[in-house]
């Protein structure tokens, strides 16, 4: 398709869902301050999805926490980031005949031995990766929210349910958590739509940037669409927040991962509701929050 027939369409569609939505005059232009999200923990400063991470972005006074949550051999959920624990921890050492070292090969115990600090820096050595309990936990005991990724939830049959009995049990489905303090998010769609199925009142989000032919659909299960900056423009925030989401309001851009005053003015500008990013306190700084 030629720009100018794509300009053409995307015009269109941003005037239809204007009539059908219409965006309130704060968001279209750019209004209020994003919420600032510290990306698996102030993880520029600890390690990322430790609770030293946590810790550091709730002494930065950061509210919102984001983290990715996998599964173990014998089903704990635990949060670290790849599928492997080779780049955040001393796997290879301490088991050194098991590559590929996927999480899911090793039991939750085994993982326990494993240092998640000593790659960041010596002041964290010992530091381990927390199953979802300890994390949410720290989490809580800070008074902070809480972005919780879901990952590769195709390597994890049934870790949707999992994660919402862990939240559960943890007091996090309660009214004030589902008020305000709790977003689970997904790459997959699937996995998005299985957690609203499931526990409708949970707000949830859809990482990536879906064709905006696509949003009615994902209006209909997520809350939030929360793409990459390098793939967001004006037009496309402003086409999100057009549709209303499943708790009857519109829906939300969260996007990242920003960590430079430039790009965090850039995309404030654009009327995202929330920036996730590895060094928060720039950002705050940059936005004004």
């Amino acid at each position: 398709m030629h720009a100018r027939a794509v300009a053409a369409s995307t015009t269109a569609l941003l005037g239809t869902a204007a009539l059908l939505f219409p965006v309130s005059p704060a968001r279209a232009a750019g209004g209020g301050v994003p919420l600032v999200i510290a990306h698996r923990g102030a993880s520029a400063y600890a390690p990322e999805n430790t609770l030293a991470a946590v810790d550091k972005a709730a002494g930065l006074g950061i509210r919102w926490v984001e983290n990715d949550v996998q599964r173990t051999r014998d089903g704990e959920l635990v949060v670290v980031h790849d599928d492997n624990l080779r780049r955040t921890t001393d796997v290879e050492e301490v088991y050194p005949g098991r590559a590929p070292w996927k999480v899911k090969d090793f039991t939750a115990a085994e993982i326990a031995r494993l240092d998640a600090g000593s790659w960041f820096g010596p002041a964290y050595a010992g530091a381990r990766v927390p199953t979802l309990e300890q994390f949410v936990n720290r989490v809580e005991r800070h008074h902070q929210k809480l972005l919780l990724e879901i990952k590769n939830p195709e390597l994890y049959p049934g870790i949707e349910r999992q994660t919402l009995k862990v939240l559960g049990n943890e007091g996090w489905l309660d009214r004030s958590h589902l008020a305000g303090r709790l977003i689970v998010q997904s790459f997959s769609a699937d996995s998005v739509r299985t957690v609203h199925e499931l526990k409708p009142a949970v707000k949830t989000g859809v990482l990536g940037t879906p064709p905006m032919g696509d949003l009615p659909v994902y209006a209909g299960f997520a809350d939030q669409i929360n793409p990459s900056y390098r793939s967001l423009s004006r037009a496309y925030v402003s086409a999100v927040q057009a549709f209303t989401g499943p708790h009857g309001r519109p829906l939300e851009v969260l996007t990242w991962t920003v960590d430079d005053a430039a790009t965090a003015q850039r995309v404030a500008g654009y009327g995202v509701d929330g920036i996730i990013t590895n060094k928060p306190d720039v950002v705050r700084e940059a936005v004004g929050g």
